[in-house]
C-alpha cells in the first residue's frame, strides 16, 4: 500500500483528495502548510509527495528546493493554478517529477500518481499466488490461467494482503487496519463485501476454496482445502 503526503492549505480541496485517494488504496497524510509538509516530507516515509504551489510558511517551490538539496529522491507532483511556460520550468527545476494545473479532473492525478510509482523496467517483479491465481505487486494486475482479471484498488489491496500471507489466517480487525487504515472499532462486514466481490471476478469455484472463510476469525488464502 503506497503512502502518500498532501501539502495544501485549502481544507476543502485536501479532504476532497484524501478521501478520494483512500478510496483508492493509498495512504494519506495532509499537512497545510509549506513549513510542517517539508518536515514530514523530511521523514523520508512517503513513496510520493503532492504539494500544492502557493503554500502559507513556504512555498511548494521551496519545499521542493529544500527536498532536492537534502537529497530526498520522493516524486514530487505540483498542485497548481500557474501555467505559464516559465513557472513549469520554475517547478521542474525545483525537483519536480511532474505537474498539473487546477483544476484537474480526480482520474488524470490518479493515472498521473501511477506512472511516478511504476517501478523502473529493469526492476524484477513482485508476485504472489494461491492456486491458479497470480498477483503481480510491481505491475499491478492479477492473472487467473494467464486472463487478466480487473480489479479495483481496494480489491488487489485486500488480495495482495492475504496472498502475503498466505496459510495464515488474517484476522478481521487486522485486514480493517491494514487494508483500510481504519485503527478504531468499525463494522467489518464490509471485507465480506469485497470477499465475495473478489470470489465473482476471479472464478473461484467451491472445489478451488482458494478465499476460506474462517468462521468468526477472518479469512486464509491457501491452495483450496
Amino acid at each position: 500500500m503506497h503512502h502518500l503526503l498532501l501539502i495544501e492549505d485549502e481544507p476543502g480541496i485536501a479532504r476532497f483528495l484524501r478521501q478520494g485517494l483512500e478510496e483508492e488504496a493509498y495512504t494519506v497524510d495532509v499537512a497545510d502548510t509549506g513549513t510542517a509538509g517539508l518536515a514530514q516530507a523530511l521523514a523520508g516515509t512517503h513513496d510520493l509527495l503532492l504539494i500544492d504551489w502557493m503554500l502559507p510558511g513556504l512555498t511548494g517551490l521551496e519545499v521542493c528546493r529544500q527536498l532536492r538539496a537534502q537529497h530526498i529522491p520522493t516524486p514530487v507532483i505540483f498542485l497548481t493554478a500557474k501555467d505559464t511556460v516559465q513557472d513549469t520550468i520554475a517547478g521542474l527545476q525545483a525537483g519536480a517529477n511532474d505537474y498539473i494545473k487546477k483544476p484537474f479532473h480526480f482520474e488524470e492525478l490518479l493515472e498521473r500518481i501511477r506512472v511516478q510509482l511504476r517501478p523502473p523496467a529493469n526492476e524484477v517483479a513482485e508476485c504472489y499466488s494461491v492456486g491458479s491465481i497470480v498477483l503481480n505487486v510491481t505491475t499491478h494486475q492479477v492473472h487467473k490461467n494467464g486472463e487478466e482479471i480487473a480489479l479495483t484498488q481496494k480489491e488487489f489491496a485486500l488480495l495482495e494482503y492475504l496472498l502475503r500471507h498466505k496459510d495464515k489466517v488474517c484476522r478481521r480487525q487486522s485486514i480493517i487496519e491494514n487494508v483500510w487504515d481504519i485503527h478504531f472499532e468499525y463494522n467489518t462486514g464490509v471485507i465480506d463485501v469485497y470477499i465475495n466481490s473478489l470470489r465473482k471476478k476471479l472464478k473461484i469455484s467451491k472445489e478451488e476454496d482458494y478465499l476460506q472463510t474462517i468462521r468468526g476469525i477472518g479469512y486464509i488464502a491457501r491452495d483450496g482445502r
